[in-house]
């Protein structure tokens, strides 16, 4: 079973543009998510898929193989459909661009279920959650899964919704704040995913879905096609970038680890 990585990466985001260039411990983002997937044992490549110059040039200097693909792609899952048409892999991961500090072994978790069932077609990752923030927090996608672990749904919303006597939907933090157990009940998605490589042919050609605009989630495309998503639990979940304000919390962190090591 032939395992590939590709990291979708392009520079304009509307939030921090040019991110995948910022610098890290005298590295740019994109350095450091690749060092971390050539660093796990279960993948026989790694691939930075991107449509800006800038990038490839970054991503050649370090020693990275990297190929260009069209502008006009809206989603990472479709810049790397095209990055492997004709490449030759079995499974392809997809890892972001904006994870500097990915485990290796998150990846290969994702990888493992594939030999397990042929039927899987795609996996994905969960971690739980542990704070009430988090689990208020929309930008923090929750999955309900079922018992043989796959998922039932995603939302930004916390769901399951824990029906407490004498809750309401305005006091909900509260009786959650009361209730500290309950959060053993929601399931934080970590957003990695692992395709069998013609199953993600399938999927970027499927219309984009009702539950899919709703929400901003792509992987409810599967689910309201009828397709089901191996969910497998890992245990870590680091802080990827989004905002100039995680990119200096993991800067700092980056950068005070790499004194340590000096000293």
């Amino acid at each position: 079973m032939r395992c590939m990585a590709v990291i979708p990466v392009r520079y304009a985001s509307t939030r921090l543009p040019g991110k995948p260039l910022l610098p890290l411990a005298g590295k740019p983002v994109i350095q450091h998510v690749w060092e971390r997937a050539m660093s796990c044992p279960d993948l026989d490549e790694v691939l930075v898929a991107t449509d800006d110059e800038r990038i490839s040039a970054a991503v050649q200097a370090f020693g990275g193989q990297v190929t260009m693909t069209s502008p006009d792609h809206t989603s990472g899952t479709d810049r790397i459909a095209e990055a492997t048409l004709e490449l030759d892999a079995d499974i392809v991961v997809n890892i972001q661009g904006d994870e500097p500090l990915i485990a290796p072994r998150t990846i290969s978790e994702v990888v493992r279920p594939f030999a397990v069932k042929e039927e899987i077609g795609v996996t994905t990752a969960c971690t739980a959650i542990t704070s009430l923030d988090e689990l208020m927090n929309p930008n923090c996608v929750k999955v309900v899964v079922d018992y043989e672990g796959y998922a039932i749904y995603f939302s930004r919303l916390p769901v399951p919704f824990c029906r407490i006597p004498g809750g309401t939907l305005d006091n909900y933090r509260a009786q959650l704040a009361r209730n500290p157990l309950l959060l053993k009940q929601f399931n934080k998605h970590v957003g990695i995913y692992a395709y069998r490589k013609n199953f993600l042919q399938i999927f970027v050609n499927l219309p984009v879905s009702f539950l899919e605009k709703m929400e901003k989630l792509e992987q409810l495309r599967f689910i309201e096609y009828g397709y089901r998503i191996k969910v497998v639990e890992v245990h870590d979940s680091p802080p990827g970038i989004d905002t100039r304000e995680d990119y200096e919390i993991i800067r700092h962190m980056l950068e005070g680890s790499a004194a340590a090591d000096r000293q």
